[in-house]
């Protein structure tokens, strides 16, 4: 699948795959999809509900957390990062560009380093991941900032 992102060994971020592609997930050695898309967003090929039957159904755990940017806050992360430490690893999380799963990874993976905001945002664009929204670069930095330990 192009333009994914490999965090480390037990995460990768990248697009909404399709459904060719849950299959190769599987047999890329994934254990867990996390969906972040919302219900009806565009080019969405197959809805949240659709998406989970057919990860399942490849022999993998699914997992769904709708993110926009009006719905992003505090307990949606929150959220995410109590149920992801249950997940079986490796992990493919993705929304429709990457942008937001990676957003989700970073916020999850900085506050469990203990890492500030403004660290959290440099290893963010070392790794590729470009954050033209303002709105979302300071609500990561707050985030990071406000929960790390």
């Amino acid at each position: 699948m192009a333009n994914n992102m490999k965090i480390n060994d037990k995460v990768t971020v990248g697009p909404q795959p399709s459904e060719n592609e849950i299959q190769q997930l599987s047999q890329q050695g994934f254990k867990t999809v996390v969906n972040f898309r919302t219900e009806g967003e565009d080019e969405q090929p197959l809805s949240p509900d659709a998406e989970g039957e057919k990860v399942k159904a490849a022999g993998l755990k699914y997992l769904h957390i709708p993110v926009s940017m009006k719905s992003m806050g505090p307990e949606l992360v929150d959220q995410f990062r109590e149920k992801y430490s249950e997940l079986p690893e490796p992990v493919f999380a993705h929304c429709k560009s990457g942008k937001r799963a990676g957003a989700m990874v970073m916020m999850h993976m900085a506050v469990e380093k203990g890492m500030s905001g403004e660290e959290t945002l440099q290893k963010a664009e070392k790794m590729g991941f470009e954050c033209e929204q303002e709105e979302l670069r300071q609500f990561v930095k707050s985030y990071v900032d406000n929960h790390s330990k």
